[in-house]
């Protein structure tokens, strides 16, 4: 039994969960945040911004690598 393909969709898929589960746990503490002290929202919200783009460009790097190295 021959197993052919490549690891790149592989990689990819683990690279779009990853962010996934990021972005979930930045947005949730930002609402827990919020919650728990209504008046800083002012202030996390552009923290809770700032970490989704940067938890979704690792999630883009992925999806670059994987195209790179194929």
């Amino acid at each position: 039994m021959e197993i052919s393909g490549s690891l790149n969709a592989i990689g990819y898929g683990l690279s779009a969960i990853g962010g996934g589960i990021g972005v979930g746990l930045v947005f949730a503490a930002f609402i827990q945040g919020v919650a728990r002290q209504p008046e800083a929202q002012r202030v996390l919200q552009p923290l809770a911004f700032l970490g989704l783009a940067f938890t979704e460009a690792l999630a883009i790097l992925g999806l670059v690598f994987a195209f790179v190295w194929s």
